[in-house]
């Protein structure tokens, strides 16, 4: 059912936004109406959070104009915007992690008594309906850091509901959700088009465009390429407005793979968690991993490196075996492991791009004991644009390029080490699909090199593109080795639930 409004009660004309070296924004232009989902689409680095940031209060825009319901707006910081009826969302929750659900919700409008002080038990009363509305079954008492991804994200959504939020922005907000902690939110957006509320949608994965858009608005360097309706356009259309050029999604027609195996892992056991796991990885081959949560995959990465310490088994590195004992160890053995959480563990966010890239690899610039500084800059220099890093300036701070660049940033600094096998955890994950094809092309580049990777990865379309054998784990135990010929995304989800047993019988 449509309960759109054609009315727009939200306009941003002309928006322009610069920063130092870089034009984020130029005269872009946005419009949501009551009871939408408008889509705002486009690579990493497009400019869509600096325009959310002008919408929150975060930024304040050089030029251009905001209206809403037909007046003109000046946001003055994010409190204005939350006062305007503004609620963000971010990748990023914005809670405290060491107060209670309650407190998260309302903090800075709390109910008082009629002496001043904190009405406790009405703060937790009001908090346990919101959290009844978004379908969040757990006591308001409960400290933040006690939750999951999912039930954060509906405490953010129960915060906004909260300050009656006439326009909700979510930004990426399944990129780490399951199938069945999607289809919840999902709901909650319709119910939340059903009140009139105005949804601005922020993802990189197409099919939920079509699944939960009402119109999806393009942006490429900094400008408004254009604004349909999500039933008018087609899947292909859309990609070329976003990166700019024709796209191929097609799977890899080549394979690098030899018969030389440089990595066997035997009888690998983790506590409880990973059981008995068996796998070979060849030269030049891409080994994709599959699996559920709770499957193990992440898990058995992080013992091959020696970040967790296995309780079982051997591992061999081109027929010897060897005891990798840590991170370090591992990279000394030309092992490297590229982390599904960038920002935590892949980089140093308050660091610049050229220290970032050469962090892992220092040993190659050092001479009589004395850093290069020119061989340095030269060598991040090119892989600068060998990855298509963008920026002004290898002194750039890491934390200010997009998810996207900063993947390749991470990407750069492994590169540099001449690794024999790279374990890539989600590679392009929150990563728009020009990028992906990037990074993917990368991938290529390396296992023609004679590299071996092997790739987790949840999105199984992904998996079939690039995968020479994909490894589908389940409850910690290796369900599958399957060679990638024929198989469908039904026949991998199947092993993933178990299904090809049942069907068997």
């Amino acid at each position: 059912m449509n309960y759109v409004n054609n009315d727009n009660f939200l306009e941003m004309k002309n928006i322009c936004k610069s920063f130092p070296g870089v034009k984020a924004l130029e005269n872009v232009n946005f419009s949501l109406r009551k009871g939408e989902v408008h889509v705002l689409i486009g690579e990493n680095g497009a400019g869509k959070s600096t325009l959310i940031k002008i919408l929150s209060g975060v930024h304040r825009l050089d030029s251009g104009e905001i209206y809403m319901n037909g007046e003109k707006v000046h946001i003055k910081n994010p409190r204005h915007a939350l006062d305007l009826g503004i609620s963000v969302i971010y990748q990023e929750f914005n809670l405290n992690p060491f107060t209670p659900i309650y407190e998260n919700i309302f903090l800075g409008r709390e109910f008082t008594t009629s002496f001043g002080f904190l009405n406790i038990s009405k703060v937790i009363k009001e908090a346990n309906k919101l959290l009844e509305i978004v379908g969040l079954k757990i006591s308001p008492v409960t400290i933040i850091n006690q939750l999951g991804v999912a039930q954060k994200q509906l405490v953010e959504i129960a915060k906004a509901i909260s300050i009656q939020a006439s326009i909700v922005v979510l930004d990426e907000p399944t990129s780490a959700l399951s199938d069945k902690e999607v289809k919840c939110l999902f709901k909650i957006v319709r119910d939340l088009k059903k009140k009139g509320c105005g949804i601005i949608y922020i993802s990189h994965r197409l099919e939920e465009i079509f699944d939960i858009g009402d119109r999806c608005t393009v942006l490429r360097d900094g400008k408004s390429i254009g604004t349909m309706n999500v039933d008018q356009i087609e899947v292909k259309e859309l990609v070329n407005m976003i990166v700019g050029r024709e796209f191929n999604e097609s799977k890899r027609t080549k394979t690098y793979v030899s018969d030389n195996c440089v990595l066997k892992v035997e009888g690998l056991n983790y506590g409880h968690i990973l059981k008995n796991i068996n796998f070979d990885l060849r030269r030049g081959e891409i080994l994709g991993v599959v699996g559920l949560m709770g499957s193990g995959r992440t898990e058995l990465a992080k013992c091959i490196i020696g970040e967790y310490k296995k309780t079982g088994g051997k591992i061999y590195l081109e027929g010897e075996p060897v005891n990798i004992h840590n991170v370090n160890n591992a990279l000394k053995k030309k092992i490297v492991y590229l982390s599904e959480d960038r920002k935590k563990e892949g980089l140093f966010l308050n660091h610049p791009i050229k220290r970032n890239i050469t962090i892992s690899s220092l040993d190659q610039f050092v001479h009589i004991g004395l850093l290069d500084f020119k061989k340095e800059t030269k060598m991040c220099s090119t892989m600068k644009d060998k990855l298509r890093i963008k920026t002004s300036s290898l002194s750039t701070v890491t934390k200010n390029l997009s998810g996207g660049n900063q993947q390749k940033v991470v990407i750069a600094k492994w590169l540099l080490t001449n690794a024999k096998v790279f374990i890539f955890d989600e590679p392009t994950r929150g990563i728009d699909v020009g990028t992906k094809d990037e990074i993917h092309k990368i991938m290529e580049e390396l296992v023609k090199n004679g590299a071996s990777i092997i790739m987790i990865s949840s999105e199984i379309p992904e998996i079939l593109k690039m995968s020479d054998r994909i490894m589908v784990m389940r409850f910690g135990n290796i369900e599958a080795i399957l060679e990638n010929r024929e198989l469908s995304q039904e026949d991998l989800f199947h092993y993933e639930i178990g299904a090809h047993k049942v069907s068997s019988r």
